[in-house]
């Protein structure tokens, strides 16, 4: 089993619609920030080496609504590994049971000097080895 990383949200009220819970496309910038921390915390070095990952492909799917006050934990794994691509899969959830959505982001290496996609480094490819969760 691959490592799990996860990180709680904050819900701000300007990410709720019409309806009093969180808009659907919102659910991307909370992919975002959990992906954006786990490649701080964790690869630090592609930035350093210029290399960056790019998201190729993203989808949702979305099980029950978010209502603002609920908790919001956001937990990231590696699901698959290409030549030049990587797939992490996600879980929005309250920190227990209930879960909000799951969603997968495609991400494309990519050398931002050399203008080129590259190998997946790595430092992703130890990300699969199992541990235990750690939160980010």
């Amino acid at each position: 089993m691959a490592q799990t990383y996860s990180t709680p949200i904050e819900l701000r009220f300007s990410d709720l619609d019409l309806y009093g819970h969180v808009n659907s496309v919102v659910y991307f910038t909370y992919l975002e920030t959990a992906r954006v921390k786990l490649f701080q915390d964790f690869f630090k070095e592609l930035t350093d080496k210029h290399i960056f990952t790019l998201v190729a492909r993203a989808e949702c799917d979305y099980k029950l609504p978010i209502l603002f006050g609920d908790e919001l934990v956001v937990t990231v794994a590696l699901a698959r590994i290409g030549k030049s691509s990587f797939d992490l899969e996600y879980r929005l959830y309250d920190g227990h049971e209930k879960t909000y959505a799951t969603a997968r982001t495609t991400l494309v290496c990519f050398d931002n000097v050399k203008k080129v996609t590259v190998a997946v480094p790595e430092c992703i490819s130890r990300m699969a080895l199992p541990e235990k969760e750690q939160k980010i």
